[in-house]
């Protein structure tokens, strides 16, 4: 950890202006501080990673941010941070780098492409947000380790939502020690922080909980079917279930943050998920053909479930309409893959 360096040039008192790219970081110090005195860089200020990253500025940590396009900063006005005209710059200034990106592929370039692994000094914490192969978690952390550098993959589920409230579930993989440094990082914008294992099982964890969401929507979307069928009313039917044993987040979410104007796109985000479960399951030595299915007819059916709730209006509280505890997530920095409403 390092202390806060006051010198470090930062424009209008550290309120949301770019700071000077020649900034020179100080040294690791050699006993610990306190939490506050980590410096924390950050790369992805999404749809989800912009609110992560304002929850960890106003939380009091030091902020350090590099971005593609100037307009991203806009996410962070009012609040202090550094801004690095380079990746390197970025990982030099930082005791912990959090990556909120869409896919592995782009990890591994601001990693590789950008020079970020290589201006990491030995003991910087890296940490992958984003949902990927647990494979290349593990294979990263291998790497890290030749330089010194420990890495922790901890996708979050919650969404947009979830971020904004502070009340991510943010799941773990890698070393403990390296959890216990950074968690009063993650505990700035989650409710939950789960410890899964080694490194991977992060990744693990969250893609089975993906998974698993899609196999309950496709359970509801059969009772659903079910009611219809039988002429029941469906409004009260849902009012009713969402206070009974059979209540779930599956169901909870159509009565609010599903809706027939996204569900398509849903839809099709909740297949790539499922194309990244499979991937991951089967390089493990999994079959997992039977849940594969299930849970992508559970996506498939996400849109017509949608209409059906849609037709009969639920006078329920109990609905997730903005709920932080949605399942699927990723951190995604641009319109090419929006994130899931409620993932």
């Amino acid at each position: 950890m390092k202390a806060i360096n006051p010198s470090t040039q930062k424009d209008n008192d550290m309120t949301g202006s770019a700071g000077s790219p020649d900034a020179t970081p100080t040294t690791l110090a050699n006993t610990p501080g306190t939490a506050l005195e980590l410096s924390v860089g950050w790369v992805g200020l999404g749809d989800q990673g912009a609110p992560m990253a304002r929850a960890i500025a106003e939380a009091g940590f030091e902020l350090n941010v590099w971005v593609r396009r100037e307009a991203s900063l806009d996410a962070l006005d009012g609040l202090p941070y550094v801004r690095h005209d380079t990746l390197a710059a970025l990982g030099a200034a930082s005791d912990m780098v959090g990556l909120c990106l869409r896919e592995d592929s782009d990890v591994e370039e601001v990693l590789t492409d950008g020079g970020l692994l290589g201006s990491l000094r030995p003991g910087t914490i890296l940490v992958n947000h984003g949902t990927g192969l647990p494979g290349y978690a593990a294979a990263l952390a291998e790497r890290a380790a030749d330089v010194g550098v420990l890495v922790l993959d901890a996708p979050v589920s919650g969404g947009r939502p979830g971020a904004e409230a502070r009340q991510l579930t943010t799941i773990v993989g890698g070393p403990s020690h390296a959890l216990a440094t950074v968690r009063p990082v993650f505990e700035a914008f989650s409710r939950k922080v789960s410890h899964m294992g080694a490194g991977g099982s992060g990744q693990t964890g969250k893609l089975i909980n993906n998974a698993l969401l899609m196999m309950n929507q496709k359970n509801v979307q059969d009772i659903l079917a079910l009611a219809n069928n039988l002429d029941l009313d469906l409004g009260a039917l849902t009012d009713l279930l969402l206070f009974g044993t059979g209540r779930s987040f599956a169901l909870e979410a159509l009565t609010g943050a599903v809706t027939t104007t996204n569900a398509d796109h849903l839809k099709d985000l909740q297949i790539i998920d499922m194309d990244i479960f499979a991937a991951a399951m089967t390089s493990l030595g999994q079959d997992v053909t039977a849940i594969d299915t299930y849970a992508r007819s559970g996506a498939r059916g996400l849109p017509s479930a949608a209409h059906l709730i849609a037709g009969a209006p639920v006078s329920s509280t109990g609905s997730a309409s903005g709920s932080p505890l949605g399942a699927t997530s990723s951190c995604c920095p641009g319109a090419s893959r929006t994130r899931k409403v409620f993932g």
